[in-house]
This record gives C-alpha cells, sequence and structure tokens, in this order.
C-alpha cells in the first residue's frame, strides 16, 4: 500500500491528509492554540467529590471542569498521590520513581471518597478533548506513547501486542525489556517493535524516562490548575504512530515545520528521512495533491460512491447513523439478494473510511440493504472487520441483525471532524426565509429618503437585479419618474446581473458602493 502524508501548515492551524493509495483517509486539523491535546498531563485541583457517580470533577483550567471517573484512577492511584505530596513539598530526594514504595492497589469495587479529597492537588493526563459542552475526560493512570514502547509509571507489568503473533518474538522481547526496564515502570510493547534491536528499544525506553523527569522537576513551581507535561503535537503523534515500511512520502508546505519533521524522522527511523519533502508549488498543496476535492466529495450529510451507490450519514448528541442506498446500482443479470450484497460490501469499504476521516466516535448503526441469506450476512460481517482493522482507533463490531442493522462502537478522544460543505444562502443567509417582495420597493425608498432628505446625496445610481430593474421602470408614470418628483433628482436604476431578485444597492457620483 502507498501511503503519504501531506500537511498544509498555516499561522492559525495545521491541516494533515493522511492518503492510502491516492484516497483521503484521514484528514487532522490542528489549532495552534489548542491548550487540551490526548496525552497532555496536567496538576489539577480536585473541585467536588460526587458519591453518587463514585467520580469527581476536577479544575485543569479549562471553562468545564473535568470529569473523573473511580474507573480512571489507575491501580496505583494511592502512589501517585503520594509521589504528588512529596514533589509539592520540594522533597525531591524522596520523588525519585524507584525510591518511592508503592503502595497496595486499590479495589476495582472501591469509593472515590477513600483515595481523594475536596481541594487535593493531583497529577492527570487528558484521555478525551473537550466535546460539545462537555469538559476533558481524564486519567490519573499515566501513560507516555513512544514509538515503539508505552511507559506506564507506578507499575510493574509488561504486555505485548497481540497482533506480535510469533512466540520466540515475544519472549525476545518480554526478555529484553526486562533487562533495560527501570524499576517501578511497566512498559507496553507496541507493534512496531517486532524485531527491533536492543538499541532502538533501549533508546525509546530512555527518551520516555525523561519525560518523567521532566514531571518530578517542575512540579515544586507549580500551583494547580497548570500543564506539566505537553503531548506531541499532532503531526509528530502521526508521524511517530503511522510511519512504517509503506511510507514513501510526507510532502510539507512550511520550511520550519518541515525541518522538525525531518529531524524527527531522522531521529526515528533514519532510513526514512529523504522521504520528507518541502513543498514549493504556488498552488495551495492540498490543491496541488487533489485533497480538497475529496474533501469537499467526502464530507455532508450525503456522500456518493463512484458507482451511483449512496450512504446518508447523520448525527444526533447520542448516536451517529448510517443509511446504505443502492441508488441506480442494479444488475439486471444479478438476482435482488445478489445485488445487495454487492452494494452492502461497496459501502462496507467507504463506511469505514468515512468513519477514520470524520474520526466519528461513540455508538455508530449502519443500516444496509437487506439480505436473506446467512452466508452473506457472515460476508458482510468479515468485509467489515476486515475494512476496519486498517483503523488505529478502538473499536467492537456486531454481526448483522435480523433487520439488517450493524452496530459499532468507536474510541472518540477528541470533537469529530466537520468539514462545511455547503455555502450559505446569499438571499436568505441560511433560514430559509427571504423578505416578501411587496414590501422591497418600500424598503428601497425608505434607504433611498434617508440618503436624500438627511444624507444630502447628489447623483445617485440603484443597482437591482434585472427583474426589479424592469420592475421600477415599467410605464410612462414608472416608479422611477414618481422618485423625481418626489425627490427633485434623476435616480438612475442600472440592472445588475449577478444580484438575487431581492439585492439591491445605492452608489454614489464615485460609483462608491453607499453602506446604508
Amino acid at each position: 500500500m502507498n501511503r503519504e502524508l501531506i500537511i498544509d501548515s498555516s499561522i492559525s492551524e495545521v491541516n494533515i491528509a493522511l492518503l492510502e493509495d491516492k484516497n483521503l483517509v484521514e484528514l487532522h486539523k490542528e489549532k495552534n492554540n489548542n491548550n487540551f491535546a490526548v496525552g497532555d498531563v496536567f496538576l489539577g485541583k480536585v473541585k467536588k467529590i460526587m458519591p453518587g457517580l463514585n467520580a469527581a470533577f476536577v479544575d485543569v483550567g479549562y471553562e468545564k471542569d473535568a470529569f473523573l471517573h473511580y474507573l480512571d484512577l489507575g491501580p496505583q492511584i494511592r502512589t501517585l498521590n503520594k509521589f504528588v505530596r512529596l514533589a509539592l513539598q520540594g522533597r525531591g530526594n524522596l520523588t525519585s520513581i524507584d525510591k518511592i514504595n508503592q503502595e497496595k492497589d486499590i479495589e476495582k469495587s472501591g469509593k472515590i471518597t477513600q483515595v481523594l479529597t475536596s481541594g487535593q492537588q493531583i497529577v492527570l493526563q487528558i484521555a478525551k478533548e473537550p466535546i460539545s459542552t462537555k469538559g476533558p475526560r481524564i486519567t490519573t493512570e499515566l501513560s507516555f506513547p513512544g514509538r515503539y514502547l508505552v511507559l506506564l509509571p507506578f507499575s510493574n507489568k509488561i504486555s505485548i501486542s497481540q497482533k506480535i503473533k510469533s512466540k520466540e518474538e515475544r519472549n525476545r522481547l518480554r526478555r529484553l525489556i526486562l533487562s533495560i526496564k527501570p524499576e517501578n515502570f511497566g512498559v507496553i510493547i507496541r507493534t512496531v517493535a517486532e524485531n527491533r534491536k536492543v538499541a532502538e528499544l533501549d533508546a525509546d525506553l530512555r527518551n520516555l524516562a525523561e519525560k518523567w523527569e521532566k514531571i518530578n522537576k517542575k512540579l515544586p513551581h507549580l500551583q494547580a490548575p497548570q500543564k506539566v507535561l505537553s503531548e506531541l503535537d499532532r503531526t509528530s503523534v502521526l508521524l511517530r504512530d503511522n510511519l512504517n515500511e509503506s511510507f514513501n512520502s510526507i510532502h510539507i508546505n512550511d520550511p520550519v515545520l518541515y525541518e522538525e519533521a525531518k529531524a524527527l524522522i531522522t531521529k526515528i527511523s533514519p532510513d526514512k528521512k529523504d522521504i520528507v519533502k518541502l513543498y514549493k508549488g504556488r498552488t495551495p498543496i492540498f490543491d496541488h495533491y487533489g485533497i480538497e476535492k475529496q474533501v469537499r466529495n467526502s464530507f455532508g450529510k450525503t456522500v456518493t460512491i463512484k458507482s451511483g451507490v449512496y450512504l446518508i450519514i447523520e448525527h444526533t448528541e447520542a448516536l451517529h447513523v448510517i443509511d446504505v442506498n443502492s441508488g441506480h446500482r442494479v444488475n439486471k443479470d444479478n438476482s435482488q439478494e445478489q445485488n445487495a450484497l454487492t452494494v452492502n460490501l461497496e459501502s462496507a469499504a467507504e463506511i469505514a473510511r468515512q468513519l477514520r476521516l470524520r474520526d466519528m466516535g461513540g455508538i455508530i448503526v449502519i443500516d444496509f440493504i437487506d439480505m436473506h441469506e446467512a452466508k452473506n450476512r457472515r460476508a458482510l460481517f468479515q468485509k467489515m472487520k476486515d475494512e476496519m482493522s486498517k483503523d488505529r482507533a478502538k473499536h467492537t463490531i456486531l454481526p448483522p441483525s435480523k433487520f439488517g442493522l450493524v452496530q459499532i462502537t468507536r474510541q472518540r478522544v477528541r470533537p469529530e471532524m466537520l468539514v462545511p460543505v455547503l455555502e450559505q444562502c446569499p438571499v436568505c443567509s441560511g433560514t430559509g426565509e427571504v423578505k416578501s417582495s411587496i414590501i422591497l420597493v418600500d424598503d428601497i425608498e425608505n434607504n433611498l429618503n434617508y440618503l436624500v432628505h438627511d444624507q444630502n446625496e447628489k447623483d445617485l445610481t440603484l443597482g437591482v437585479h434585472p427583474y426589479t430593474e424592469a420592475y421600477l421602470k415599467k410605464g410612462l408614470k414608472s416608479i422611477q419618474v414618481k422618485w423625481y418628483l418626489k425627490y427633485k433628482q434623476w435616480i438612475k436604476v442600472k440592472a445588475m446581473k449577478n444580484y438575487h431578485l431581492l439585492q439591491y444597492q445605492f452608489f454614489n457620483g464615485n460609483n462608491d458602493e453607499i453602506k446604508s
């Protein structure tokens, strides 16, 4: 598979497009002033304990307090609390992670009041960005992801990605990590660590351990709520998590970001540094690579697939609903069942792409075309699983129900990507309602009266739609003539072909627009 990353950097934001075989599959927009990104570490202050919810609301500096459930505390929350307390007291000699005696794990069915108190300062990590009216979702089970490993403070477990199938390789990686892992740290071994040398894993582990040391050094000088450590920006995260042998080019239009990306690639994968290229063309980078057109075709309520099949995508507060329609895709030589299977399989691929592209999360319900044969429903289910296997977000897919519905839950950690593809109507300004044509002339005359009598304007020209011009000039006793008799000056009426029916504009003698 040919994978490309196209990065469009502007003053206010960075737009990142991931292409697979020239097809847009992921689009990310990163605001340059985004203060709450998944993975950021904060020093927060517990504002309110909610025993009924077994949760707490924590002030992290956002307008809405962050939500922290008991199940998101992590088993070693007591050890973390002890570390924070010692660090804030400036007792740095006791906060080294290998010197802290670990407390007993909290019970899974415990109460939050046994662990946290109102006003307490805690170290936490953003697990989900603020979405809609909700504040950030947070966790105190800290994790620091790297290229090959994920580091977990106050844990001694070693976990290995299930995608690494070889038993010998799993044993090798476990032995390696055990030999280099610092005390009181847990490690998750990522899929890309397969067949990597110990030097690469050790370098990655050291970089992650340095992040923890930065927290240790900063805490004594902070007062909640305050950010302690920033996760990598979205560009760097995408490079770190997506970079593999199938990547063949990364195009960036910003020289500074180009140098940063090249330095990062050189660090994590030196053999790939030449794939980073600086785009110098005059055409906007997204237009040059055909991304802007794909964006316009891929967002909105209706998404059309090349064969004529189309999807209707609706969003509610509780879930997303996708309806599959065959359009004009009907093969006369096939049975209705076979046609339904063909349409559904084609739609499954596009739906999987849409979920990644829009970063849709939560509950997704898909209404496929009904199929009566069990083998066809199994084929659809397998196709959906195969297509969703490319998705890095955690997800669960249920088999089609007897009504032809497929239910998916997909991890949501940031707001859904929404790109407006419809422009506001210039006539109704998006309201769907326009002024009555009967009062148009009265409206024009009210403004004319003001300009002539109050502003003492001379040599006025009125620009209107050609139909309106004809109406104002019609007959010997036209409205234009009546204005001449009333205002003692000739008001020129000019047809403007680019105006909509109810639009008008006054101009002075210098042909300048008059704001009325």
